[in-house]
């Protein structure tokens, strides 16, 4: 849980001046949803990233990102 704030804070926080709340939550929300449990290795599927872990599971079937 620490490597997740660690990582949070040194790619997205820092660099970001959030003017309100509800700029914070967006931004935090599109970071968590959209890049790190779709795109971070996950040591569940043998280090890799979902999106490409899937794809490997079924070769034959498109993959569709769903939001």
């Amino acid at each position: 849980m620490e490597s997740f704030f660690h990582t949070l804070k040194t790619e997205l926080v820092m660099h970001c001046d959030y003017k309100t709340r509800d700029d914070a939550r967006a931004s935090l929300f599109d970071y968590m949803e959209v890049f790190y449990n779709r795109q971070r290795r996950h040591s569940s599927i043998s280090y890799e990233a979902p999106l490409p872990f899937e794809a490997m599971q079924s070769p034959g079937k498109v993959s569709t990102v769903r939001g």
